[in-house]
């Protein structure tokens, strides 16, 4: 069994990435555009916002310019595909990998320690809640106010263009769309959404890492199909309420995971439990669907 601090751990961890899995959201789902610099904007969004920490700035001031510095990188891979004509996965890869660079540029060493600073959850210790309890608390509300933004942008003229464009470009542009406008505009905030998961999991961990960015592609998308598993995305709504359910769950699974004896799994053996986790969220719907069909035949 988990102990309270591994599952307010979890949970914590979770809804960070249910930042992710809705950036992941914009671009995969809606844009139908396969990106990768998530890999690289999570460590750029840490690394702004530590570096900006450090330098005496406001946390909430360096937390939203970690967001725009994710929304940059996104525009830039955006722009490889719409104005050079660049593959938008490959145009996603060279992001990914210049960011590398960048990242150690902001930093000017590898990590960036911030145990000692002041960040966006030291307020909140005073409010005599468990240690633990601090970060679950401010994070509900941050994905709280993130998905009811991002529910009303996509109700809105602009959002219904965005899904427009990913449903089907050619009509969208037959009908005065500006579709690459579209792409920029989405997949800038997609990764403006993975910037402020890089700030708030850096300000919470305590440290910003270039290599913190390795893998969160495969846990945002592990977080969204497994979401889309359990919790039917027929609305925009439905959609976004199971990309923070397929985050904690997949969080709670890792954690149990680890801490279960009698399996033997250990830290090194996180690559592995996630490749699982996504192969079993992507099969069980459609095994789901087919026992369904077998059993209405039946009945019929």
């Amino acid at each position: 069994m988990l102990s309270n601090i591994a599952l307010y751990g979890a949970i914590e961890t979770g809804l960070i990435y249910g930042l992710v899995a809705f950036g992941i959201y914009l671009s995969f789902r809606v844009l139908d555009f396969p990106d990768l610099t998530v890999d690289g904007s999570f460590p750029l969004g840490a690394a702004v916002a530590a570096v900006l920490i450090i330098d005496g700035w406001n946390p909430w001031l360096a937390t939203g310019c970690a967001v725009l510095a994710g929304m940059a990188a996104g525009a830039v891979t955006a722009l490889l595909n719409v104005k050079l004509n660049i593959l938008n996965l490959l145009a996603s890869i060279l992001t990914m990998i210049a960011l590398y660079s960048v990242n150690l540029r902001i930093m000017g060493r590898p990590n960036v320690a911030l145990l000692t600073e002041e960040t966006v959850l030291t307020p909140w210790y005073d409010l005599g809640l468990q240690f633990h309890q601090v970060p679950v608390l401010l994070f509900v509300i941050v994905v709280f106010i993130a998905l009811i933004l991002l529910w009303r942008f996509m109700k809105s003229e602009t959002g219904l263009a965005m899904r427009a464009t990913g449903a089907n470009a050619r009509m969208a542009r037959a009908q005065g769309i500006a579709t690459g406008a579209m792409i920029v505009l989405g997949v800038a905030l997609s990764n403006g959404l993975v910037g402020l998961a890089g700030a708030l999991f850096a300000q919470s961990q305590g440290a910003a890492d270039v290599t913190m960015g390795v893998g969160v592609i495969v846990i945002g998308l592990a977080s969204l199909i497994g979401g889309e598993a359990v919790v039917t995305p027929s609305t925009v709504f439905r959609a976004l309420i199971a990309c923070v359910v397929g985050a904690i769950i997949y969080r709670l699974a890792i954690a149990f995971a680890l801490n279960a004896d009698f399996l033997g799994l250990q830290a090194q053996d996180l690559n592995l439990i996630t490749a699982v986790l996504v192969t079993l969220a992507i099969v069980l719907p459609g095994v789901r669907t087919s026992i369904a069909g077998k059993l209405s035949r039946k009945k019929a």
